[in-house]
This record gives C-alpha cells, sequence and structure tokens, in this order.
C-alpha cells in the first residue's frame, strides 16, 4: 500500500494537521473513557519532538447543533495534561479566528480545533470546507482509523491539499495488524464472530471464508444460524429473512472445508432485563432467549484455539453489558490473551469495550480503536480515510 508512515516527514517548522479520533464519551464535561485520546499521543509527541506544531481536529458526536455538550473543551484539557503544555481550543475548525491561532503557533505548540461536525460541510466531504481546513498548514497527518471507513472532508476531501500526507503511528498499526489478517494470514487462522446480527458479518465471513481455517461463531447472530440448521433456539434473536443465507454460508464452509462451530450449550433467561431467571442449557426451552454461550461451548471454543497462529475476533459472545451474560465472552478472551506464538487482532466497537480494560488483554496482538472501519476493513472494502492518503 503505498502509504507513508508519519517517521518518513520532515516536520520541523511546519504546521501539521493531524486527523485524530477524539469521539469518546463525555459525561457531565468529564472524560469517562480516555482510550483514543491515549491512542493518538504518540503521534502528537511525534510532531512537537520533531519541531512541528500539531493543530489537532477532530469529530465528537453527532450534534444537530452547535452546543456545549458536543465541544471539545474536555479534550483540549485532557491533552493538556497528557502532553505537558497548554493545548487551547480554538472557537472553531475554519474561519479568520482560528486561522489567526494557527498562525501564531511556534515549534512545539499545539492546538485543537473545535468539533468538526458543528459543520454539515464535514460529513458532505464538501470542497471548499476541506480546503479551508486545509489553510494554513503544510503537512496533513491522518491518525484517526475509527473514522477512515467516512469519506468525510477531515479524513478524505482535505488530503488532496497537502503534497505531504502521512498516516500516524496508530493509524499504520491498524492496517498492519489489519492487512495481516485479510492477505495470506499465518495458519492455522481462526475467526471468533459474534454480535447481534448475521446481516452486520455477511461481508466478513465471505471474505475471509477462503483465507481462513475455522470460525467460531457466537453472539446472537448464532441462533439465525441454530435455527437455519433446524435447532430450537425458543425465543432467541433470529434474524428470519437471513435463514436462507445463513444456510448458504453453512454450506459454503463445507464445501471448502472449512470448520464452522456453533455453540452446543448457551445461558439463557426469560428476557435480558431477568438476570435471576438465568440458567445454562444444551437446548433452549420455548420460553427462553439464549443470551451468552455456555460453558462447554467456551470451553470447546478455547480447544479450537489451540495451534492457531492467526486468531481474529470480532463481535462479543453474549450481552456483556450485563455481567449474567459476559461470562462467555471474558472466558474466551481471556485463554487467548494467555496462548503464546499466536497473532490475536481484537475487533473495535463492542468487542474492544467488552475486553480492553481487562487486566489480561495486554497480551492481545492488537486491539483495533475502529468499529465500523475495522469491520469494513475485513470485509475486504476500500476506506476512504486510507486511500486518500496514497501518492
Amino acid at each position: 500500500m503505498p502509504i507513508r508512515p508519519i517517521t518518513s516527514l520532515k516536520l520541523a517548522g511546519k504546521r501539521v494537521l493531524v486527523r485524530c479520533d477524539f469521539n469518546v464519551p463525555i459525561h457531565d464535561g468529564r472524560i469517562a473513557d480516555p482510550t483514543r485520546i491515549e491512542a493518538t499521543l504518540e503521534t502528537i509527541r511525534y510532531v512537537l519532538k520533531e519541531g512541528g506544531s500539531a493543530v489537532m481536529c477532530s469529530h465528537l458526536g453527532r450534534p444537530k447543533e452547535r452546543t456545549p455538550e458536543f465541544s471539545l473543551k474536555p479534550v483540549a484539557e485532557r491533552l493538556s495534561a497528557e502532553l505537558g503544555i497548554k493545548v487551547p481550543l480554538a472557537p472553531d475548525c475554519i474561519g479568520d479566528v482560528t486561522g489567526r491561532m494557527v498562525s501564531a503557533l511556534k515549534p512545539g505548540e499545539a492546538l485543537l480545533l473545535e468539533n468538526l461536525r458543528f459543520h454539515a460541510e464535514e460529513e458532505a466531504n464538501n470542497r471548499d470546507f476541506a480546503h479551508e481546513l486545509a489553510r494554513g498548514k503544510d503537512v496533513y497527518v491522518n491518525d484517526a482509523f475509527g473514522a477512515a471507513h467516512r469519506a468525510h472532508a477531515s479524513t478524505a476531501g482535505v488530503a488532496q491539499f497537502f503534497s505531504e500526507r502521512a498516516a500516524g503511528f496508530l493509524m499504520m498499526r491498524e492496517i498492519e495488524a489489519l492487512s495481516s489478517v485479510v492477505n495470506d494470514p499465518p495458519r492455522p487462522a481462526v475467526a471468533i464472530l459474534g454480535g447481534a446480527k448475521v446481516s452486520d458479518k455477511i461481508g466478513v465471513i465471505r471474505h475471509l471464508l477462503p483465507k481462513l481455517d475455522r470460525f467460531l461463531i457466537g453472539g446472537a447472530m448464532a441462533y439465525t444460524f441454530l435455527k437455519a440448521r433446524g435447532t430450537p433456539v425458543g425465543r432467541s434473536r433470529v434474524e428470519e429473512d437471513k435463514l436462507g443465507l445463513a444456510n448458504e454460508l453453512l454450506e459454503a464452509a463445507k464445501k471448502q472445508g472449512v470448520d464452522f462451530v456453533l455453540p452446543v450449550d448457551h445461558v439463557v433467561a426469560e428476557a435480558l432485563d431477568k438476570p435471576e431467571t438465568a440458567t445454562v442449557v444444551s437446548e433452549i426451552p420455548a420460553g427462553m432467549m439464549g443470551l451468552d454461550i455456555g460453558p462447554r461451548t467456551a470451553d470447546d471454543f478455547i480447544a479450537r484455539l489451540a495451534g492457531a497462529k492467526t486468531v481474529v475476533w470480532n463481535g462479543p459472545l453474549g450481552v456483556f453489558e450485563n455481567e449474567a451474560f459476559a461470562k462467555g465472552t471474558l472466558k474466551v478472551g481471556e485463554a487467548l490473551a494467555g496462548l503464546s506464538g499466536v497473532k490475536s487482532v481484537i475487533g473495535g466497537g463492542d468487542t474492544a469495550a467488552a475486553v480492553a480494560h481487562q487486566p489480561w488483554s495486554r497480551g492481545f496482538t492488537h486491539i483495533s480503536t475502529g468499529g465500523g472501519a475495522t469491520l469494513e476493513y475485513l470485509e475486504g472494502r476500500e476506506l476512504p480515510g486510507v486511500k486518500a492518503l496514497d501518492y
């Protein structure tokens, strides 16, 4: 892939527009989870150390209008603390006042632009807005892998206005980790797939079937496959309109000699909000719904991970937000993190949320910061934010 890393650029004396992913949860003006901020600090520190000035930009949430709750002010305060320098927040991401603040930056200084999505032109990938965003900056660095699947002004449109553009450290790590799964992974190679819907994973399964040796299927999507196979699933969540497709995928796996493994037991309950009714069953009763893989399934999955050289995991194996239905995800996750000699790539979004803050998560090779971006990459789709960095 003809993309330059940030280390290939000379940054001294240059104003560097860094597209970051600071779309973090903020409650009552406080950042609840700073993971995404911490993930891009290496890139920002590199810009400053090399004598450049960092002009950081990001979106936050989906504001319908300019309101304080969607301001990046808490992010600017967190960056100031992390970097040990004052990081002012510009009043806007474009405009004359912001332009003067950019022009006044000295080497080693930083500035955070206000929420890009306060302008509808950002998501519309408006050329004039992208040009204004680029004004006064010398270099463009994209370190926002989590937004790379969006063809927005700050991820795609702005790159055309820079002769010097590159990927930040986080972006490079994401591309290298995911490409190692998609392009000729070391075998045996295994996918763990979960989440709510088969429809969300169709592209991933189809793209990875010829490349991997085994698929371990959990989460609510497993019940669509089980019902397609004629197994009773009680009141479990099923995509009725995807039963035919589930059968096709099962047949495709069989024809290609791919091991496609479904749960053999389940943690069920009367309803998600009735964890006190939870029990473990091999066959789901009519009035119950499956909400996690059972202990025998977790043990089976762990046994089938033994000896793997590559493992990619996208989607939790149960409703992990509820402690009663998180055991399967955590048991398999801890076992995978403890394996040696395996490249383990954990998809972003819910999968990362389920495992990232566990003490054993350091055992994974890579935890992606992307949700939709990771999914689309695993589907083999071109990401606009990555494509824009091409030379």
